[in-house]
């Protein structure tokens, strides 16, 4: 979900943008799900921690009556019992958000909820669309007036508009799929349907669960195994799933033979917990770093990895080369990531407040780190320099990614060669 309004504003960080996370349940049983969604999005808390929310409905009450609750801050800073109690509905969605800088308020925090004449629409996006300002103009053009500056609302709108020429909600997703360029994953709640729908080339992620009579769409498995449910299939690029109280209906007629995994949600984006297209995050990471010993050995006496998607790398490494494995830095989890600080010099700080280095674990040693990728390489000098001031006697950097050289606007948002130092510079000058 991107500011495409605010590019031209935007700092570049030495991260990758991981931009949200949703979450969607349906109990056919009729319990309220909110506290459901509640603990989804905590597992999802990663992928998004400046804003989040909830939006339910109850199937069997008056078409159009939606209860949301959104705000900034995180997902235990905007939920408490109280507002989840009051959250009523057998059916709702959820959403966490990461933003670009000049974005961050509450109006563009998610779900969205729209009002329109064949009912009301509850929509939970992650992804990136080529053609938002496009499409807004279009629909702007023919009476759409926005309430935010995400292109979101554009999906939305197309989704309201699209349901006035065809008999169903799943007909308006699909009618709307049809006019987006990017990289998606879509929860959508209607009155009586939970609807999910994912890019036709899959860099998104998205699957399907099941606990008991209640059903959930899901960015990461790891949100079902926090609720306790079993995974049931992954969504496959360009389906769109309906679950209603007759089960779950799939419609792959938009679906293509062409697909394009993002890399980055194996190497970075998702939790190391979760599966994605059949893929363990963990055992990719742990892959990758067996890969990367082969081509680059090294003398050392310790290979450590920078926390947390550098972790598993670092352990492949060691058990490819023999050269024993072990911790290095001490994470502040309440920090969050690096690339959160819309400034600069917030990001320098929050990188020395993040991790602290163990001195006794690195002292007099040659130390081989292990990152996941590089971006503009100045997280990755500083951290080397926390390493060299801790007493280790060699550092050697090695990235479990391959050059990071060009832009890509379906996922990591980088938005020119000049911010990537894989771009003009050869592995060795980077060294």
């Amino acid at each position: 979900m991107k500011n495409y309004l605010n590019q031209t504003d935007k700092t570049v960080e030495d991260e990758l943008h991981d931009e949200c996370g949703v979450f969607g349940a349906y109990d056919f049983d009729g319990n309220d799900v909110a506290s459901t969604i509640y603990y989804g999005l905590f597992a999802l808390q990663h992928r998004g921690q400046e804003s989040c929310g909830i939006a339910v409905s109850d199937t069997e009450g008056p078409k159009g009556k939606v209860l949301a609750h959104k705000d900034m801050g995180l997902v235990n800073e905007v939920f408490n019992a109280k507002n989840l109690e009051n959250l009523k509905g057998n059916i709702g969605v959820g959403h966490v958000r990461y933003s670009t800088d000049g974005s961050s308020v509450r109006e563009n925090a998610q779900p969205l909820v729209l009002n329109y004449v064949k009912g009301t629409l509850g929509l939970a996006h992650n992804g990136n669309l080529l053609n938002a300002l496009e499409l807004r103009e279009e629909l702007s053009y023919t009476g759409a007036i926005f309430q935010t500056t995400i292109d979101s609302e554009v999906i939305a709108y197309l989704i309201a508009r699209q349901r006035l020429k065809v008999g169903t909600v799943e007909e308006a997703v699909k009618g709307a799929m049809q006019k987006l360029k990017g990289a998606y994953s879509l929860i959508v709640m209607s009155p009586r349907k939970l609807i999910g729908a994912r890019d036709p080339f899959g860099f998104k992620p998205l699957c399907i669960g099941k606990r008991d009579n209640a059903y959930f769409l899901s960015l990461e498995t790891c949100e079902l195994d926090t609720g306790g449910a079993d995974f049931v299939r992954d969504v496959i690029p360009c389906e769109i799933v309906t679950i209603t109280k007759d089960g779950i209906a799939s419609d792959t007629s938009l679906c293509q033979e062409k697909k394009a995994r993002c890399i980055f949600e194996y190497i970075y984006f998702a939790r190391p917990d979760s599966d994605i297209d059949g893929m363990s995050v963990y055992e990719s990471r742990i892959n990758a770093g067996k890969i990367l010993a082969k081509p680059h050995p090294v003398e050392a006496d310790l290979v450590v990895g920078v926390p947390e998607s550098g972790n598993a790398a670092a352990l492949g490494y060691s058990m490819q080369s023999g050269i024993p494995y072990g911790n290095a830095f001490i994470k502040n989890n309440y920090v969050g990531r690096t690339f959160i600080k819309p400034k600069q010099e917030q990001r320098e700080s929050s990188v020395k407040v993040k991790l602290n280095v163990l001195k006794e674990a690195v002292a007099g040693k040659r130390v081989v780190m292990i990152d996941d990728s590089i971006v503009r390489g100045t997280t990755s000098a500083r951290i080397v320099s926390l390493l060299k001031n801790a007493g280790a006697a060699e550092v050697h950097v090695r990235i479990s990614s391959p050059p990071f050289k060009h832009p890509c606007y379906f996922g990591t948002d980088i938005p020119s060669e000049d911010q990537l130092i894989a771009s003009g510079h050869t592995v060795d000058e980077i060294c």
